[in-house]
């Protein structure tokens, strides 16, 4: 492909959102550092505005948007991070919105991107076609779409989270970054190329949704059907063109876990870290306990950058999956 994104499209990305963007927090813990006998850095994009690292991407495409396509609009889709990403920022950039939701969003995901004064479409994720929808109120309504990971601007913003870490931080020796998509991870790895290339980076998919997993096996991108996973951020049927392309030749590894392990991770995150977690945002942080729980002297020692992706999670649910 000719329009894959660089670490200098980072870079220049970061320069678009300075002043728009939250530079979101690192975290750590002595409990956690103690258990998995390494340094452990969380970079908290819960915190970051609309509550993800989804606002990096979205702003920064939307203000590469010419006049004329700033006054038709964008239509994007999304089960709710990218959504409310894209709401703001056209709120932001005055750009009307319209994003097409899965009727099974979370309510608070919803409501926050009506909120923000998009119009929502709603779907059903499990007998319709979202880009297609999308595509057809593109071409119907002349609105310019935002895909949620494969796109080159987007990509580029997601990069951001990481570039900022090893900009505050330093080099690492291990990163471990949630994956849906593949935006987040393609756009780390691309910050990680420029400031820690020595670092080993890892994609953490659920275990239901490993379409990555099976595209790096296959050599290709590769369908699966809808995943039924409480990562709702990461229930992709397929990675997208060039964040596969991106993936492919940088990555370390992609691990999959189990959902009880995201639910594990999102209680450890309320009592070490008290942050709120949603079970998408708390991939990483799984991916990177099973990690040290598999081969523990590995990482003795090590610098180890955990990307919580986002915290949109509703109160009762929270309290339901941590309670049990």
């Amino acid at each position: 492909m000719t329009d894959l994104p660089t670490p200098d499209d980072v870079r220049a990305a970061a320069a678009v959102l300075d002043g728009h963007a939250h530079r979101t927090p690192v975290l750590t813990s002595r409990l956690t550092d103690a258990e998995v006998g390494a340094r452990v850095l969380v970079k908290a994009e819960n915190l970051q505005r609309t509550g993800s690292f989804k606002f990096r991407g979205a702003f920064h495409t939307l203000s590469r948007l010419t006049p004329q396509q700033r006054r038709a609009g964008v239509v994007a889709f999304s089960s709710g991070n990218h959504a409310q990403a894209v709401a703001l920022a056209a709120q932001l950039l005055d750009v009307p919105a319209t994003i097409v939701m899965p009727h099974d969003a979370p309510a608070s995901k919803l409501a926050a991107t009506r909120g923000y004064g998009a119009r929502v479409v709603g779907y059903d994720r499990f007998t319709e076609d979202r880009a297609a929808l999308a595509a057809g109120l593109a071409d119907r309504d002349g609105l310019t779409l935002v895909p949620p990971f494969d796109h080159p601007h987007v990509i580029a913003g997601q990069g951001t989270a990481v570039l900022e870490l090893l900009t505050d931080h330093g080099p690492l020796d291990a990163l471990f970054v949630c994956l849906g998509g593949g935006g987040l991870l393609s756009g780390s790895l691309l910050a990680a190329q420029a400031l820690s290339p020595g670092a080993a980076v890892y994609g953490v998919e659920p275990d239901a949704g490993d379409d990555v997993l099976r595209s790096l096996r296959a050599g290709h991108p590769v369908t699966i059907e809808q995943p039924r996973t409480l990562a709702d951020g990461a229930a992709t049927t397929r990675v997208g063109d060039r964040t596969f392309a991106v993936i492919a030749e940088h990555v370390t590894d992609v691990l999959t876990v189990p959902d009880a392990a995201l639910v594990e991770a999102m209680a450890l995150f309320a009592s070490r870290y008290k942050i709120l977690v949603e079970p998408t945002g708390a991939l990483a942080f799984a991916g990177m306990r099973a990690a040290v729980a598999a081969d523990p002297g590995r990482w003795a020692g090590a610098r180890i950058g955990v990307v919580v992706s986002g915290g949109n999670v509703d109160l009762d649910r929270f309290a339901a999956l941590v309670t049990g």
